[in-house]
């Protein structure tokens, strides 16, 4: 098993805490993970991205290479057309579909679904609208999570289970909300 994962988005939306989530997933499950760190600007509003990979062997770089990424899970379309040149032709895109323009030329919403649309592979759902429905407006990045889950190559019940350890220390309430708002985004993907 082997899996190139890059995560990306705007500071703010959660980007660390589903890394830490699939992470802590990969550790239990007995895999290899290595994690470049997040660059970009990690305060509110500017890109962040961070490289994952997971594999049941040794990985020697924690940097994937262009045309090597299995999978883009992006909470920002436009941040994840920006990895495009980073995934395999056969990869997966799973993206919110709501922008979040913190730029004066931010691109035309239109435009931005029409590039997505070229892709083989992309899931492109509302979290942030999902999770408000759904009484969990605090875990769009959740919702992510769960739409990604058949993309990343890890089993539902580990990543539930990853979230259940990472979010301890904050209550049974926040573990349960993320744990709703996880299988919202699974049932949502049609994956």
């Amino acid at each position: 098993m082997k899996k190139d994962i890059i995560l990306c988005g705007v500071g703010g939306q959660g980007i660390l805490s589903i890394a830490t989530i699939i992470g802590e997933a990969a550790m239990q499950a007995g895999l290899q993970i290595k994690q470049a760190e997040v660059h970009g600007m990690s305060q509110r509003g500017g890109d962040v991205q961070s490289h994952l990979r997971i594999s049941s062997e040794p990985i020697y770089s924690d940097l994937i290479p262009l045309g090597g990424a299995d999978v883009i899970i992006s909470m920002e379309p436009m941040e994840a057309l920006r990895y495009v040149p980073y995934l395999k032709a056969d990869g997966w895109v799973v993206t919110s579909s709501v922008p979040f323009v913190n730029i004066p030329n931010y691109p035309a919403d239109t435009d931005i679904q029409a590039a997505l649309a070229q892709l083989p592979h992309v899931v492109s759902i509302d979290i942030d609208q999902l999770a408000k429905d759904s009484g969990v407006p605090r875990s769009a990045n959740m919702v992510l999570l769960g739409a990604a889950a058949q993309a990343i190559g890890i089993g539902y019940e580990q990543l539930a289970s990853a979230i259940g350890h990472v979010f301890a220390r904050k209550g049974e309430a926040v573990v349960g909300a993320n744990l709703r708002a996880l299988a919202l985004g699974k049932q949502s993907s049609g994956l």
